[in-house]
C-alpha cells in the first residue's frame, strides 16, 4: 500500500477532503456545500451535527476512491474558518447551533468597548474584538443566553470541532486560540485581560482547551469517526490550524516578509513576521506553527462572498441563475472603472466598519449588468488593497518577492490582471486547489516524520501578473474609493 495524508478543509460554504502524497502532491479531492443559514439579517449559523454529516460524507468518498486506488492514510488534520463559535458539553454533542464568523449580532457589545482597555488587549493579543470573534460571541450569549454556556463544557473554533468529532477529545491550537485574540502572544498562554475587556466571568476560561503546537498530535482516530468516516481507527490527528494560517502553508508562502492574498469568502490579507516583536495594528495576528513567526492580517468577509451575493441578486428571478463565473465574465465585457458605479463590498459587514452594509454609488438607468458585475469586482478588490495598505502602514516588513494571489482572484485571469493593476504590485497567481487542505496535511505530514522540505516546490514565474495598462486608472479610482469609505461612515449609522 502506498502511504498518504489527508486534510480537511472547512470553510463557510464548503467543506473538503482531499489526500497528499509524502511530497505533497495533490491525490484527489471531494467536497460538498456546508449548512450555514441566514437565521436573520444579522445571525448567521450552522447546524454543527449536519456539518459533521457533511465532513463524514466527504471523507467516506475519499477514502473509498483512496482504498481503491490501494493508498493507505497514515495522518490526518483539519483547518476551517477562523473565529465564530461552536459550543458543547461533556460528551461532545452540541449545545446549540454554531455561531458562523460572518455574524454580525453583537455589533452593540464591540461598540461599547472601552478604548483603552481594546489596545491593552491588542498589545498583549495582536487582535481586536469584532463581531464574529469567539470571545466578543461569548458575551453575547453571557447577556442573552446565559443557559447554553451552563450547559457548555467547551466553546471551539469550526476546526477544533472536527477534531474533538474525529478523537473524541477535546483540543485547541495556537494558530486558532491567538487568531481569535485570546492568547498572549510572547508566554502563549490565554491572557485574562481579554475577558476583563469583555467583561466575562472568569469562570467562562473552563470552556477552552489548552492551545497546542499546530503540527502535535492531539488524538487518533476513534473506532466511532473510523466507521462513519472510513478513515483508519488509531491513525493519528494533529491540532491543526485556522484556514488563513494552511493557505499561506499550503501555497508555499511562509517565509518571513512573505505577503499572500486570498480571496475567498472572507478577504485574507497577510505577511509573515516576527514572532518577537511587538505585534503589527493590524486586525489580526495569529501565530504559525514556525515559533519564531507570526501573521499579520486584516481581514473582512468582503471578497467572494460579495461576487456570491451579487450572482444570487441579479439573477434570482432568471429562469437559469447567474453563477459567480458568470459574474465574473460579464465583468470583462466593459472597460475598467465600470463607468464610474463604485461597490463597497459590506455585504456580511467588517471588523473595521460597525454597521457598514453594502454599497452600490453612481448607478444610472444606463448601467446594465455588466456593469454592475466589473463594480463589484473592481470593490472587492479595493477592499483588499486598503487592508494591504494597513498591514504596510503598520511596520510589517515586505519581501520584493511577488505577492502570492489564492482563491478566485487567482483562478480568474482577468480578475487577477485587475489585483495587480489595483494593488500595484507583482502578483503570483497560486491555482494549486486545496491550498488550506495542502497545508495542514503538510502539519500531519511533519507530524508522522516526513521531511517538510519534500513538499515545496518551485515557483512558475509565468504565473506572476505584472500591473497593466489599467493601473493609473486604478489609482484614480482607489482615491475616490478611499474618500466614499471615509464619508459612508455616518450614513451607516443613521441608516442602523
Amino acid at each position: 500500500m502506498k502511504i498518504c495524508v489527508v486534510g480537511i478543509d472547512v470553510g463557510l460554504t464548503t467543506a473538503k477532503a482531499a489526500a497528499f502524497d509524502d511530497a505533497g502532491n495533490e491525490i484527489c479531492t471531494f467536497a460538498a456545500p456546508n449548512p450555514r443559514v441566514a437565521v436573520s439579517r444579522e445571525r448567521q449559523e450552522i447546524d454543527m451535527e449536519a456539518l459533521w454529516e457533511v465532513v463524514s460524507g466527504v471523507l467516506r468518498q475519499l477514502n473509498a476512491h483512496l482504498s481503491a486506488a490501494g493508498w493507505s492514510v497514515a495522518a490526518v488534520g483539519a483547518t476551517g474558518h477562523g473565529n465564530g463559535l461552536y459550543l458543547a458539553d461533556d460528551d461532545l454533542r452540541p449545545v446549540r447551533a454554531a455561531i458562523a464568523s460572518t455574524d454580525s449580532r453583537a455589533g452593540r457589545i464591540v461598540a461599547s468597548l472601552d478604548s483603552d482597555e481594546v489596545e491593552q488587549c491588542r498589545r498583549l493579543t495582536g487582535s481586536i474584538p469584532w463581531t464574529g470573534q469567539l470571545g466578543v460571541l461569548l458575551r453575547w450569549l453571557h447577556e442573552h443566553e446565559p443557559e447554553s454556556l451552563e450547559r457548555a463544557a467547551w466553546a471551539f473554533s469550526c476546526k477544533d470541532w472536527l477534531t474533538a468529532s474525529l478523537t473524541g477529545a477535546p483540543s485547541a491550537d495556537l494558530s486558532d486560540a491567538s487568531g481569535c485574540g485570546l492568547v498572549n502572544l510572547s508566554s502563549r498562554v490565554y491572557e485574562p485581560a481579554v475577558f476583563d475587556m469583555l467583561g466575562l466571568p472568569a469562570s467562562l476560561w473552563r470552556l477552552l482547551p489548552e492551545p497546542r503546537p499546530s503540527d502535535e498530535v492531539v488524538g487518533a482516530v476513534t473506532a466511532r469517526a473510523a466507521e462513519i468516516t472510513g478513515l483508519p481507527e488509531g491513525i493519528p490527528v494533529v491540532a491543526g490550524c485556522m484556514d488563513c494560517v494552511a493557505s499561506p502553508i499550503g501555497a508555499g508562502s511562509s517565509d518571513p516578509g512573505d505577503v499572500t492574498v486570498i480571496v475567498g469568502t472572507w478577504a485574507i490579507n497577510a505577511v509573515v513576521v516576527p514572532a518577537t516583536s511587538e505585534p503589527p495594528d493590524v486586525t489580526i495576528n495569529a501565530l504559525l506553527p514556525d515559533p519564531d513567526y507570526m501573521l499579520a492580517m486584516e481581514v473582512a468577509p468582503t471578497s467572494a462572498a460579495s461576487v456570491e451575493w451579487a450572482a444570487q441578486l441579479l439573477g434570482a428571478r432568471s429562469a437559469a441563475p447567474v453563477t459567480p463565473r458568470e459574474l465574473l465574465d460579464a465583468a470583462g465585457e466593459v472597460p475598467a472603472l465600470a463607468d464610474g458605479i463604485l461597490f463597497l463590498p459590506f455585504v456580511h459587514g467588517a471588523p473595521e466598519h460597525l454597521g457598514a452594509s453594502g454599497t452600490l454609488l453612481g448607478c444610472k438607468g444606463s448601467h446594465g449588468f455588466p456593469h454592475v458585475a466589473r463594480a463589484v469586482a473592481e470593490g472587492i478588490t479595493q477592499y483588499h488593497r486598503v487592508q494591504l495598505e494597513k498591514v504596510l502602514r503598520c511596520g510589517a516588513s515586505v519581501s520584493e518577492r511577488p505577492w502570492t494571489l489564492a482563491g478566485g482572484g487567482a483562478k480568474n485571469p482577468r480578475w487577477a490582471q485587475m489585483f495587480a493593476d489595483v494593488v500595484g504590485r507583482p502578483m503570483r497567481r497560486q491555482l494549486d486547489t486545496e491550498l488550506g487542505a495542502r497545508g495542514v496535511a503538510q502539519l500531519a505530514a511533519r507530524a508522522i516524520g516526513v521531511d517538510p522540505d519534500r513538499w515545496r516546490s518551485e515557483h512558475d514565474h509565468r504565473l506572476v501578473v505584472h500591473p497593466g495598462a489599467d493601473r493609473s486608472a486604478y489609482e484614480q479610482q482607489g482615491k475616490t474609493f478611499d474618500r466614499v469609505l471615509r464619508a459612508m461612515s455616518g450614513v451607516w449609522e443613521a441608516a442602523a
